[in-house]
């Protein structure tokens, strides 16, 4: 299974946000996009789940994506996961797979539902209303409902950005896992580059919309990448087990 993207273009009001970029995400792999605030990663997550329209094509397995086969085989998640609700957490994860809630429910996707929670140990907080509960917990809830869905495609903007640095490793291995049964295309937005370089099977580095670099994290975390797009100065070292470590030193 395959995601081909040629050409994907997105304007607002006129002004280029995200320029023909193109590329091929294959199912068993980790997709990770980098580049600065306003670089058009988000929008960019925004536009392949069919949220944003857009100029260029998109196609899954060699079929068309259309709008409303884009939001039915891709699961989106958002950075922002602040709103108010007081759907309970088993509600909330429930709704990634059914299109309404009744007043009785199949017993043995409650209990699915329930073994998803239990994945990042959220079982526990299951009736909570989800106005009750921390963000770091309430984006591992929308984490938990997008899993549940089972898509095809799965786009996630900065996944680990609430959470401790226990629960970022819980999600980064978790994705690593799905990825590794093969049957999914995974995609997200990152700003820590030592947890991009350990967790990513390649990299997209964005700068003004436009592509930089495109490759393994290491053909993409160069100290001339990061200068183009962060206008920083980085020293790029290896460390045990031959991963790569970013040493930001200096604003250029």
């Amino acid at each position: 299974m395959s995601l081909q993207i040629k050409k994907l273009s997105v304007s607002y009001a006129d002004k280029p946000v995200i320029r023909e970029v193109s590329d091929l995400w294959q199912k068993g792999e980790v997709t990770v996009l980098i580049g600065c605030n306003g670089a058009g990663k988000s929008t960019f997550l925004q536009a392949l789940a069919g949220l944003l329209p857009a100029q260029g094509d998109l196609t899954l397995d060699g079929k068309p994506l259309t709008q409303g086969a884009q939001r039915s085989q891709i699961a989106y998640l958002p950075q922002d996961t602040s709103a108010h609700s007081s759907l309970t957490v088993l509600e909330v994860v429930l709704l990634g797979r059914l299109n309404r809630l009744g007043m009785r429910l199949p017993s043995d996707i409650v209990e699915e539902a329930l073994e998803a929670l239990e994945a990042f140990s959220l079982t526990d907080l299951h009736t909570c209303q989800l106005d009750e509960i921390s963000g770091g917990q309430r984006q591992l809830v929308f984490l938990t409902q997008a899993l549940f869905r089972q898509p095809r495609v799965l786009l996630l903007d900065e996944p680990t950005a609430a959470l401790d640095l226990r629960h970022q490793l819980i999600v980064l291995e978790k994705l690593r896992h799905i990825v590794g049964q093969g049957d999914t295309i995974v995609g997200l937005a990152m700003h820590d580059l030592n947890l991009a370089a350990h967790y990513a099977d390649r990299m997209i580095g964005l700068s003004e919309g436009r592509t930089i670099s495109v490759g393994s994290p290491a053909q993409v975390l160069t100290s001339e990448n990061l200068r183009h797009m962060y206008r920083i100065q980085a020293e790029i070292t290896h460390v045990q087990g031959g991963r790569l470590n970013v040493v930001p030193l200096q604003a250029v």
